[in-house]
């Protein structure tokens, strides 16, 4: 991009000259905010004091780039939208901490020929940050740059993971060294605990664990071959491989960290292990759940992160529409019976049954969960996680927690007869129990339990909604591109075109969403009611596809009615939506 000439900001923020509008009324001429947001958010400011831009942008009146445009009007300094790596200067990084960076959205870019430095802000009213980069350059005037959050973020994770302390650049050092980790291989792995000369392994680790979590992941694979071990990470369902591959020789002191860290046996390498890592990174809380099993060059770990916290558990950002959540509202609020979420593994049915935990989560309610293993913290939650090897099975747990007068129980996952029995028990005495299946649709929940010996007749009665989900990908904002739907592709999603043209959108890519076009999940449901023609469907013990067919003319949309439904809002692609379900037919007008 041209340079323009940047004013100077030394160790304060530009400030608006006399006769010059504040951000408010900028803000009304450029954009299409309205006198009374604009009322509204001044208030909210004065009660909460955040900024006004802040303000503005949480409650959708203004974008981010809006605001940045009006700033950058009011203080004379230039926009930025987007920062090239190759221009940050490394020996500013170096001096910066990437804690710093993160923490005041700031990054520094080059330095000048008259000495003076260039910072690229999303703030730049925050002045403590300015001075304290003026001292670390030793006294150098800052020239302020604009630029939106995301940008700043995404350039810092970029920048920081080439220098010395990135993941590469550890596994290399660690790698440096592997006379001195031959002769430490060769010995116990017990004394892994005690080698101070374990540093590079334990940083290698602890740099392997921040760059998953900066980068979204939800698993992390450690894959040993013959010659290398390859890192891979899960990000929105997808594996990708975001370093390069490790040298062979540190495979077994890398298990040997994570199973220290898990709590696991590192003397035992003939047997798959499970277990659990607490960790803390940028200021988070996560679950990580550690299962490595033995292959042919070693042993394979994958790791699964699980954030600690209930920001996700929200009905409406699970992908719920205002229908769906206010059906569901009164299943969750039912004195009574049992719903079943069901889907295959990964598609998050937990994270679904937790949101509806969360809602009703209240000191007059009693709520006991039995899993296999807890993956969700709960406060107010009495949380039993399931132990085989004492013999504390689900069966076993379930017994137990009706004799604690629950109001509401979770069972992980219904996998046997004795389980299904105890929980339709627990529902025909007065307890309302949360469930889950993997089948593949809502109907075929039904035909489960009889297949695994449960009574028709016991399942007609106890059984209140069966939901069936997915997850699909959510198109990238920043870069997603909007196209007109072709008839083939209106007629492979269940819809019967239309005499207009129907638009939607695609994924392109950018260095946002790592060049994938996606960034984020969310679910598509398919919720079934049982009420008394479905009822006499079940106890004639009718097959799930003439189930289905009643359910759907009672107004039940299938999973790829719903996934439709999300393409045409534009939060994703008709390819993500034929990719998690099956044809169903034309079931819908546009």
């Amino acid at each position: 991009m041209s340079e323009a000439p940047v004013p100077a900001a030394a160790s304060a923020a530009p400030r608006p000259g006399p006769g010059r509008l504040d951000l408010g009324e900028i803000l009304l001429q450029t954009s299409s905010l309205s006198g009374e947001q604009l009322e509204q958010a001044r208030q909210k400011q004065a009660e909460t004091g955040h900024r006004l831009a802040d303000v503005l942008v949480a409650a959708n009146w203004v974008s981010s780039d809006e605001v940045l445009e009006a700033l950058s009007r009011q203080l004379d300094l230039p926009v930025r939208p987007s920062i090239r790596i190759d221009v940050v200067d490394e020996t500013l990084i170096e001096r910066v901490p990437i804690s710093f960076c993160k923490n005041h959205v700031l990054l520094p870019l080059e330095r000048e020929a008259d000495g003076s430095v260039r910072v690229a802000v999303c703030n730049p009213h925050d002045l403590g940050p300015l001075d304290d980069l003026r001292m670390l350059f030793g006294g150098a005037e800052i020239r302020l740059e604009l630029a939106n959050q995301r940008t700043i973020l995404g350039a810092i994770n970029e920048v920081y993971d080439r220098g010395p302390g990135s993941t590469d650049a550890l596994a290399e050092d660690a790698a440096e060294d592997l006379d001195h980790l031959a002769e430490e291989l060769s010995h116990e792995p017990q004394d892994l605990l005690d080698a101070a000369d374990d540093a590079p392994i334990i940083k290698l680790v602890n740099s392997m664990m921040q760059h998953a979590v900066k980068e979204r992941a939800s698993d992390v694979h450690l894959e040993p071959f013959e010659n290398e071990v390859r890192v891979r990470f899960r990000i929105d369902d997808v594996l990708y491989e975001p370093m390069k591959p490790l040298p062979r020789a540190l495979q077994a002191s890398i298990v040997s960290r994570i199973k220290i860290m898990g709590g696991l046996n590192i003397a035992e390498k003939r047997l798959p292990q499970d277990g659990r890592i607490r960790l803390k990174i940028a200021g988070r809380d996560y679950d990580v759940r550690l299962s490595t099993v033995p292959i042919a060059h070693g042993e394979r770990v994958v790791m699964r992160l699980l954030p600690r916290t209930q920001d996700l558990l929200d009905m409406q950002r699970i992908g719920f529409s205002e229908k769906q959540q206010a059906v569901l509202d009164k299943l969750i609020t039912r004195p009574n019976g049992i719903l079943l979420v069901t889907g295959p593994t990964g598609s998050g049915k937990t994270t679904t049954l937790y949101a509806a935990l969360s809602k009703i989560n209240s000191t007059d309610k009693n709520i006991i969960t039995i899993e296999d293993p807890v993956e969700i913290q709960l406060a107010g939650v009495g949380q039993i996680e399931v132990k085989p090897s004492i013999g504390l099975s689900f069966a076993d747990g379930l017994r137990s927690v009706l004799r604690q007068d629950p109001n509401v129980i979770l069972v992980g996952e219904i996998r046997d007869i004795e389980t299904a029995e105890i929980a339709i028990q627990a529902s025909l005495t007065g307890h309302l129990v949360f469930s889950t299946l993997h089948t593949n649709d809502a109907p075929s929940a039904i035909t489960r339990l009889v297949d695994m010996g449960v009574e028709p007749f016991l399942v007609a009665s106890s059984l209140v909604a069966v939901l069936a989900q997915r997850l699909v990908r959510v198109l990238c904002k920043d870069c997603r591109e909007s196209y007109e739907m072709s008839r083939e592709e209106l007629i492979e999603l269940g819809l019967r075109p239309p005499d207009r043209a129907v638009p939607a959108f695609r994924p392109t890519g950018c260095a946002g969403c790592n060049y994938t076009g996606y960034r984020g999940r969310l679910g598509i449901f398919e919720l079934m009611l049982i009420d008394d023609a479905i009822r006499g469907l079940v106890t004639q013990n009718i097959d799930s596809k003439s189930i289905k067919k009643l359910a759907q003319k009672q107004g039940m949309h299938p999973l790829r009615s719903d996934g439709a439904r999300k393409v045409l809002q534009g939060i994703t692609s008709v390819a993500e939506v034929l990719r998690a379900t099956e044809e169903e037919g034309v079931v819908a007008q546009v």
